[in-house]
């Protein structure tokens, strides 16, 4: 290590918090002095591939031009203004470009900061939606398991643990059900949805990011969906990972059989240049705030909602989502990753391979405690470094989620690394006994 990345991470050390991060335990900070494609460069030149696209959003790799032209083109002419009573063809642009690319039912959009925020954002719709009816309605459906962003109202939908467990007290309470969608979950589902107390149903579609990509069928929120259609629940799909191709189709939404009356987006949206979040809903949860009753207004917003620049670098990269080429790419990435999982599957200290679209995970047999807080996750996260190839294990969760851009060389790198890492961990389990 040079002496000027050693004096880089003592500085960081004695002024920066990162997130997720214990600092009273050992953690190597990676010194990122650049980035391009799905490459990034180190201070002393070292070169990583990032495997995880930046926690999910880099879709099209660093620094790609067409995005890094749109952000130099519209800081130009226009780099923000207060979205309170002021428009821009940024915002109007990229909600219509949008709206052409979502199911078909959604009709306004509502502009915020990031994947939390778009969550909260659409609880508060969906219970000021009742009062705006003058009805009582406030509880909230969500998945077991679920994870919904940091924030006091999406830690309260999200799954409790870990994370949530020292604002237990100062969350609202949530009615839970379970992935697998059975008789009696869904007898469940109706017994709440029938009281007439719950606002909105909300869910992350197809995968469960944070939990561990936890895979489950589309068909489970379809059968769920039906039951709140009846009783008028709300539905709300969390795509803030999900969309914009990662699991398959452009949006998960688009493959059930009745779309959600909210979709909450954020991280690929603007392929990972800039801060934004969009929460979509129906033109009925819209017409419930439009009145000449002032006390009917949607009273929440954000000093940098519908930044002009996210909204310009956000139109770019839907433009490239949508293409054909990025199609293939899509595919082609996860054709491979079916390789690869046949491969992990023959180790039996490796558990539950699993792929859907672009991501490609699998549970490691563990001794220790389960969980994120696993010793896995910092020693699988060393493993990968040490080969080149930035992977962020959830627990004993490993997994990859690349960037579109990803070479076939570089993705052999990562696919090799894995079954590499699952070779080691089958010697280990065998060793043990």
């Amino acid at each position: 290590m040079t002496s000027s990345v050693s004096d880089l991470i003592a500085r960081d050390r004695r002024v920066v918090w990162h997130p997720f991060t214990q600092s009273a335990l050992p953690d190597e900070l990676l010194p990122i002095a650049g980035a391009r494609g799905a490459i990034l460069v180190l201070e002393d030149g070292r070169e990583i591939i990032d495997g995880i696209s930046s926690w999910w959003c880099t879709l099209h790799g660093h620094a790609h031009p067409k995005l890094v032209q749109a952000v130099a083109r519209q800081a130009d002419l226009l780099d923000h203004v207060l979205f309170a009573g002021c428009t821009h063809a940024p915002a109007v642009d990229l909600a219509e470009q949008v709206l052409s690319a979502v199911p078909a039912g959604f009709s306004k959009i509502f502009y915020s900061d990031n994947g939390s925020t778009a969550i909260e954002v659409a609880l508060k719709m969906a219970v000021q939606f009742w009062s705006n009816h003058k009805q009582r309605r406030a509880g909230i459906l969500a998945l077991e398991g679920s994870y919904h962003g940091d924030t006091f109202g999406a830690m309260a939908v999200g799954a409790r643990g870990l994370f949530s467990a020292p604002f237990e007290e100062m969350l609202f309470c949530v009615e839970r059900l379970s992935t697998d969608g059975t008789a009696a979950d869904l007898a469940r589902c109706e017994e709440l949805c029938a009281g007439g107390t719950i606002a909105a149903f909300i869910f992350e579609p197809s995968v469960q990011g944070a939990a561990g990509m936890r895979m489950y069928p589309p068909e489970v929120i379809d059968r769920y969906q039906a039951i709140c259609r009846k009783y008028g629940v709300l539905t709300i799909a969390d795509e803030v990972m999900t969309g914009f191709g990662r699991t398959g189709p452009l949006f998960v939404s688009s493959v059930l059989v009745t779309p959600p009356d909210i979709m909450c987006l954020s991280k690929g949206l603007t392929g990972g240049v800039m801060p934004l979040a969009i929460t979509a809903c129906t033109s009925e949860v819209f017409e419930a705030f439009r009145s000449p009753d002032f006390a009917k207004t949607f009273f929440h917003g954000h000093t940098f909602t519908a930044n002009p620049i996210a909204c310009a670098v956000a139109r770019a990269s839907l433009e490239l989502t949508t293409s054909d080429a990025c199609s293939a790419q899509r595919e082609f990435i996860e054709q491979a990753h079916v390789r690869c999982a046949a491969r992990l599957r023959e180790f039996p200290g490796i558990k539950d391979v699993r792929v859907r679209g672009t991501i490609l995970a699998f549970d490691v047999c563990v001794n220790d405690t389960p969980g994120y807080a696993s010793s896995i996750r910092e020693t699988a996260k060393r493993f990968f470094i040490e080969r080149g190839i930035l992977l962020r294990p959830l627990g004993e969760v490993v997994y990859c989620m690349p960037p579109y851009c990803v070479s076939a060389d570089q993705l052999e790198r990562i696919h090799a690394a894995m079954v590499e890492f699952a070779e080691l961990q089958c010697a280990t389990l065998l060793a043990a006994h």
